[in-house]
């Protein structure tokens, strides 16, 4: 009888942005970078989608959205015992030396720049450990 060896599951990825755009974009480079991605357009939304799904590697995130923005997303899933070891990405079109500074003290796992690009993607892929 041969064993048959299952694929690994690629890494899954939920990608947070109220722009339809935006998300798109980081959509398509995650996924040509074989990543399994999840879009929501909003921070509650993914604090929904990660109270069911335990499996999610990284989340990257816009900084500026309604209702709850991406530093706030950052906040919260530092705090939650449970979600603190996932890393997250925060993305924002304003190059805000403060911002940046603030979010990487709270424990993101980077800052990129909007437009985002395959090199950024790749800078990310060397950084996510299973």
């Amino acid at each position: 009888m041969s064993t048959m060896t299952v694929p690994p599951e690629p890494p899954h990825v939920l990608a947070v942005d109220d722009s339809i755009v935006d998300r798109a974009v980081i959509s398509r480079l995650l996924r040509s970078s074989k990543y399994r991605v999840t879009t929501v357009d909003s921070g509650k939304r993914a604090l929904e989608v990660l109270s069911l799904d335990r499996n999610v590697h990284m989340i990257i995130t816009d900084y500026c959205m309604p209702e709850m923005s991406g530093y706030d997303l950052l906040k919260r899933v530092k705090e939650s015992a449970e979600l603190r070891g996932i890393p997250v990405v925060i993305m924002s079109s304003e190059n805000s030396p403060t911002r940046i500074r603030r979010c990487l003290e709270e424990g993101a796992e980077d800052f990129l720049i909007k437009p985002v690009g395959a090199s950024d993607v790749s800078r990310l892929c060397s950084r996510l450990t299973l």
